[in-house]
């Protein structure tokens, strides 16, 4: 049973959140991605709150500019350090000084928690990102692979100031392209049209009314973000260091790396030893960026080999 409500957090942002499982027992937190909400990590959260799983308390915010937590206007609020707060804030509220048995987190939500991890370690136990470039293997491709260059072309389109019109029209297909597929060439495509058959009418349905209730939020994380290709116009990138110190996660860590992922190539898992010592990786062969929604069950079994007993 998923159980719903408004977190009000100190710093005057509120969470909406999904949440599975008795209060008291160790907190797997989820994190989504773009164009995502909570909602994808339901399945895990209803799995892992179960006692033969675990018994956790399973915790999946809609992070701020989603659904029906808040979303500033202003860009700047969406920089890395405000997002991080919010979490941190969300696992004072739920663990009090104690940390997360885990962090879970995926796409952005993975962004967040590769910071969150580097600058606050004992806030958490263990790390799980499915698909999210850690930032030093990003930089790093971003300036020098051609390929990733590519790749990653479509966040440049994302930070137009009219994206969210061009993806909103038509009822949102291109979105939805996006999701199942195939692209009218703005964003970039996940796989071939068979790897989509997880978007039932009814999951696309539920997915529109998140992004009727609020797409611009969820554009603003690309707008407030340095890490993007550089352009003729925009070449800021080529000028960003960053050091080793702001690099390292110590705390053991999983990455789980579906193959087929279009926009984030597997030349992004590469390096990732020199900053994570306690590193396991785990690539997923037949699966796109929506893994989640693709292979739940390999994603629950790896998550479930990971986890150690609290």
């Amino acid at each position: 049973m998923i159980d719903t409500w408004q977190q009000a957090l100190p710093h005057g942002i509120t969470l909406s959140c999904r949440a599975s499982g008795h209060k008291g027992r160790p907190v797997l937190m989820f994190l989504h991605g773009f164009p995502e909400a909570a909602f994808v990590w339901d399945d895990l959260l209803e799995h892992f709150a179960r006692p033969e799983n675990g018994g956790y308390r399973c915790i999946a915010p809609n992070l701020r500019g989603y659904e029906h937590s808040s979303a500033p206007d202003d860009v700047r609020a969406y920089r890395a350090k405000f997002l991080v707060q919010d979490v941190l804030a969300l696992i004072d509220a739920e663990c009090g000084a104690g940390p997360l048995a885990a962090l879970v987190a995926h796409d952005w939500g993975g962004a967040v928690a590769w910071s969150l991890a580097n600058q606050h370690p004992t806030r958490l136990r263990q790390l799980v990102i499915v698909n999210s470039p850690h930032p030093g293997p990003f930089l790093h491709a971003l300036k020098h692979d051609p390929a990733q260059q590519a790749a990653s072309a479509y966040m440049n389109f994302l930070v137009q100031p009219d994206a969210a019109a061009q993806l909103s029209h038509n009822n949102f297909s291109k979105l939805l392209g996006f999701l199942r597929g195939h692209s009218e060439g703005d964003v970039a495509a996940q796989g071939d049209t068979d790897s989509a058959l997880w978007l039932t009418d009814a999951l696309a349905e539920r997915y529109r009314t998140v992004w009727r209730q609020s797409l611009q939020g969820g554009l603003n994380y690309y707008r407030a973000s340095p890490l993007r290709p550089a352009t003729a116009q925009d070449d800021s990138l080529l000028q960003i260091e960053l050091p080793d110190e702001t690099l390292h996660i110590p705390m053991p860590t999983l990455v789980l790396w579906a193959q087929d992922d279009l926009a984030l190539l597997p030349c992004l898992t590469q390096g990732l030893a020199q900053h994570i010592p306690d590193l396991r990786l785990v690539t997923i062969e037949g699966a796109t960026h929506w893994v989640v929604h693709e292979q739940p069950a390999r994603v629950i079994a790896e998550i479930s080999a990971f986890l150690q007993p609290q």
